[in-house]
């Protein structure tokens, strides 16, 4: 049996780009890693330049996922 397909053929099983979704929210939930001023950054600290650069990550891993993931059967 295929690892992305369930017990009854359908593609939503698990698969492993989901690991890579569930780091991003573990790394974002992190808060006391990076939590401090610097460095600083264009004078932005630490805390919200750290948060910004994860948004645009977690932007092209869930892009990244959904491609991965996505069936390719486009016969509807």
């Amino acid at each position: 049996m295929d690892g992305n397909r369930d017990a009854n053929g359908n593609g939503h099983g698990w698969h492993w780009t989901y690991w890579l979704l569930i780091l991003v929210c573990l790394v974002t939930f992190c808060v006391p890693f990076y939590n401090r001023i610097e460095p600083m950054l264009f004078g932005f600290p630490f805390f919200y330049w750290f948060q910004l650069g994860w948004i645009f990550v977690s932007m092209i891993v869930t892009a990244y996922a959904y491609y991965a993931t996505e069936q390719s059967d486009k016969t509807r």
